[in-house]
């Protein structure tokens, strides 16, 4: 019971951790903010998938990146409860909640399909990441305007880079999660 404990509490660190170097790195780009937002740390935004630790650990990792990076209070608070509720929603989505009778015991069996993953998190940013932008910062263009652009950048980064991701890690899952 302590080693899945600690366990969980590793694994949402790990996740918060690798979520802000990336958005570091790519904010020196210039792609992590903006309009246009290509996050590439919203990839990671498919591991509620294989774990629940990455529900907190990627709200963790947004929060403090987005405290990190300069963003004002209303991004900080509006743009981690979006990669919150989009976390949340995969992981009730595609969660390994069900187990099945022919399974090994103790192994869960995932829910729904992985391709759904990607899903939520784009939804999520896609509503409320535009009226950050049009109304917090207060940049020139319409709340339907930002919904295309960030929409865009989240299909990027969360849908094709999510999707690769999650294939990838498909395949080690029982040495990872």
């Amino acid at each position: 019971m302590q080693n899945k404990k600690v366990l969980y509490l590793v694994q949402a660190a790990v996740i918060a951790a690798i979520y802000v170097v990336l958005t570091y790195f790519i904010s020196a780009f210039h792609l992590a903010s903006g309009a246009i937002q290509i996050r590439i740390s919203e990839a990671l935004c498919v591991l509620p998938f294989f774990t629940p630790a990455a529900v907190p650990g990627l709200f963790l990792g947004c929060l403090l990146s987005n405290l990190l990076t300069g963003c004002i209070i209303w991004d900080v608070v509006f743009g981690s409860l979006a990669t919150l509720l989009g976390a949340l929603g995969t992981r009730l989505l595609t969660g390994r909640s069900r187990k099945s009778s022919g399974d090994t015991p103790g192994r869960e069996q995932t829910g729904r399909p992985g391709w759904l993953a990607p899903l939520p998190p784009i939804i999520a940013n896609t509503l409320i990441v535009p009226f950050v932008l049009r109304y917090a910062y207060q940049f020139p263009g319409s709340v339907p305007y930002f919904m295309l652009t960030v929409g865009i950048g989240e299909v990027i980064s969360c849908g094709i880079l999510g999707l690769i991701l999650l294939k990838v890690l498909n395949r080690y899952k029982k040495y990872l999660f």
